[in-house]
């Protein structure tokens, strides 16, 4: 049954809303995907702040062309097959990521078309490329073990010269 013209609406200011809190957007192609594969990625992403939505593509166009996102260059009419969104309200990779595991785990069935970071378009070689990035837990961890390294690395010599006294301490006791 066709949406009635205030359906079509609340769609769009959906979208809007959306658009407006993503920071960022992975726009997604989706063929044979079942009900259960469906909701597996959905409850997935969710884990992530990370939402999956499937809208008719016009309708996705004039929300982006209303949105602050996007810049208004994105035009969802010329991507080829069925198309499903994924909004990142938290870390800017995860969607990415996310999609990327579904999608080695499910040949075929999700490939990436694209997507809007920073409000600008990538292509799906960019998305490809995010999704390789590590994700803020890693980068936070390895800052922080990069600013604990020349730290521990000081207490390990202030040890070893302890170690080297206590060993030149016994040997002189060992002497006499």
């Amino acid at each position: 049954m066709p949406k009635t013209k205030e359906q079509k609406k609340q769609i769009i200011n959906s979208l809007i809303d959306k658009f407006n809190k993503a920071k960022a957007v992975v726009f997604v192609s989706f063929n044979a995907l079942g009900v259960k594969e469906n909701e597996e990625l959905r409850q997935s992403l969710r884990q992530e702040q990370s939402e999956y939505y499937v809208a008719k593509k016009t309708l996705l166009d004039l929300a982006l062309r209303d949105s602050k996102i996007g810049g208004g260059n994105v035009k969802t009419k010329e991507f080829e097959g069925r198309v499903a969104t994924v909004f990142g309200y938290g870390d800017e990779v995860a969607p990415a990521k996310i999609i990327d595991k579904f999608r080695k785990s499910n040949k075929e069935k999700v490939e990436f078309i694209g997507g809007i970071l920073e409000n600008k378009f990538i292509e799906a070689a960019q998305v490809a490329e995010l999704a390789g990035l590590p994700g803020k837990q890693e980068l936070y961890a390895k800052v922080v073990g990069s600013i604990n390294a020349p730290i521990s690395g000081f207490v390990n010599a202030l040890c070893g010269n302890l170690r080297n006294l206590v060993y030149v301490l016994k040997a002189i006791e060992e002497k006499k």
